[in-house]
């Protein structure tokens, strides 16, 4: 045996220094090494929002799965979320597939296609949301562009190989991620050639003819001579080293996903199935179902639209959004994850003021925002319209709750002159602390029924746990995944904490589950780390454990919720059952 292996480490050295202080000079002395307890990181990314190239390397979500996250945030479009979910996760399975056999770059390029995808509906049917929730979900780059900004040769205001550089630059510069990212193109239609031109019309064709090497594959130059600052690092490197950097971007595993509403599509698609012997004309003949027609949309409309037919041919995957009725407008508010209701609220929030909607006020909004006929944005406008004034007026004023009515939005004027005049009204209050009790149960109902995180760790996060996270989500509008992270790990933590302890000491101590939800309580509430809450605890118990063990001959303790706070009458009491 080597004298490396013969030193003892580091618990039985303290051990050993321990027997031999307490022989000397009795129990009261003992050795505490120091111990860092980590704290969670009040602003790290939820899981799956930070891109990693392990994300692709260990991609392993289901379509289903994916299906049932975007259900979570999306209203309707059953059929969109499931085209999207299936063609992505294929993607990324198919892309990880080639990383573990390591297929060489020329044999993965022969006979390839690339399932990027075409989105076609009205505006504020939630296109770009659906496409940011996947990016997010997946943790993989993810840039946004909007198709009238770019040119063939960039004399507009920038070239479409821009995308690509952005995509690098969200990835951190790590080329490698890049690679694997996702590129969404708004306003595609606005790019179709004028049906009125004759010729080629330079401006739009142009832009079509520019992206079909990007959408297939190509090598993307990053340094390029209108960006001063890489000519700059280029200049540099070779100053350095005497040669050339080339940096390219290849963009054969980028998925680009085209978007657009389409609006004079559904007339092209009518005249078509009008001329067929057999058509379904007659099922959608209706000005009210026109949009209906965009289910029926084939390659050869888009290009008498006015594309290319090499263009729609890089798109194989069209996905139909429906426009939104006043019903699924009511539905979005009262979904607990819509971005409309809880940006508000962060609004007000940054005053120190909190908000609830009454359920009657989302049926007037939606009724509103119907009549404005631009989807899910009119909400937007709706609410700000109707917030305004309380949102000027409040901050200078000492009222912190602000309930929503119907009233509110349909005469804001005369309901905060009313409060103004009476911001203590006890009905008032009761109706925003119930609606407040409301909301939780439906958000903890919501994280049990859809969060995939939630049942990873259920037996852990307990009710009471969920309502000590979802109450903190409510009064601080943190995320509700970055929240369950923060207490499973202030949870091992104290797992942690209850190890060390019986390390230092020749007992062992056991928090119930009523103990570990008052530590987590105290920490959250009162912002303390949870090593000093626990320190705090077991301050009054050491010596009296100490005490119980040399008259007991007990190891093992459990300390309950009536222990904690009577220490004293705890060890009586077991000094007394020892005797009896």
């Amino acid at each position: 045996m080597s004298v490396l292996n013969a030193l003892p480490n580091k618990r039985e050295l303290e051990k050993e220094i321990g027997e031999y202080l307490t022989k000397k000079y009795g129990r009261h002395i003992k050795v505490v090494s120091p111990v860092v307890f980590t704290n969670p990181d009040k602003n790290q990314i939820p899981a799956g929002a930070k891109s990693s190239i392990d994300n692709i390397v260990n991609f392993n979500l289901k379509p289903e799965e994916l299906v049932q996250y975007l259900d979570r945030f999306i209203i309707r479009q059953d059929k969109a979320k499931a085209i999207l979910a299936t063609k992505i996760c294929t993607h990324f399975h198919r892309i990880k597939r080639e990383i573990e056999l390591g297929l060489q770059d020329d044999v993965k390029s022969v006979g390839r296609i690339k399932n990027n995808i075409l989105l076609l509906g009205p505006t504020g049917v939630g296109k770009t949301y659906l496409i940011k929730l996947i990016a997010h979900k997946l943790g993989v780059p993810f840039v946004k562009g909007d198709a009238t900004k770019f040119s063939e040769t960039g004399y507009v205001g920038g070239d479409i190989e821009d995308l690509v550089r952005d995509l690098v630059k969200e990835a951190d510069d790590n080329i490698e991620l890049a690679r694997y990212g996702i590129i969404y193109l708004d306003e595609i239609d606005k790019i179709a050639s004028r049906h009125n031109i004759f010729g080629a019309d330079v401006s739009r064709t142009g832009v079509q003819r520019a992206l079909l090497k990007p959408m297939e594959e190509t090598e993307v130059e990053l340094r390029v001579p209108h960006d001063p600052i890489s000519q700059l690092e280029a200049i540099e490197h070779f100053r350095r080293t005497g040669k050339k950097e080339k940096k390219t971007v290849n963009t054969r595993n980028i998925l680009f996903v085209m978007s657009g509403a389409f609006s004079e599509l559904p007339e092209i698609v009518k005249k078509r199935l009008a001329k067929q012997e057999i058509g379904f004309g007659a099922a959608v003949d209706s000005k009210d179902d026109v949009a209906d027609y965009l289910s029926y949309v084939m390659p050869e409309d888009l290009i008498e639209y006015g594309f290319e037919s090499e263009f729609i041919g890089r798109l194989p995957v069209f996905s139909i959004l429906n426009r939104l009725s006043k019903q699924d407008l009511f539905q979005i508010l009262k979904n607990p994850n819509n971005p409309i209701i809880t940006g508000k609220k962060q609004d007000f929030k940054a005053y120190d003021i909190q908000i609830q909607f009454e359920e009657e006020s989302f049926g007037i909004i939606s009724h509103i925002a119907n009549k404005h006929g631009t989807g899910a944005r009119a909400l937007v406008s709706v609410v700000e319209n109707a917030l305004i004034p309380f949102e000027k007026a409040l901050p200078s004023t000492n009222i912190k709750e602000l309930l929503i009515t119907p009233e509110m939005i349909e005469d804001s004027d005369r309901i905060l002159k009313e409060l103004m005049e009476n911001p203590q009204e006890k009905k008032r209050h009761e109706r925003f602390e119930e609606l407040i009790l409301l909301e939780r149960d439906k958000i903890i109902e919501d994280i049990e029924k859809n969060s995939s995180d939630y049942k990873k760790s259920s037996h852990i996060l307990t009710r009471s746990r969920m309502k000590m996270i979802v109450d903190e989500h409510i009064k601080n509008d943190q995320p509700l995944e970055l929240l369950m992270k923060n207490v499973l790990d202030m949870i091992e933590t104290i797992n942690k904490f209850e190890e060390y302890f019986s390390g230092q000491f020749d007992f062992d101590i056991h928090f119930d589950n009523d103990v570990i939800d008052d530590i987590l309580n105290e920490s959250i509430k009162n912002k303390k780390d949870v090593d000093d809450v626990c320190n705090q605890i077991m301050k009054n118990f050491d010596y009296g454990l100490n005490l119980l063990m040399d008259k007991t001959g007990k190891h093992e303790f459990f300390l309950t919720k009536d222990a904690i706070k009577n220490p004293e009458v705890y060890i009586e009491s077991m000094i007394k059952e020892m005797y009896k």
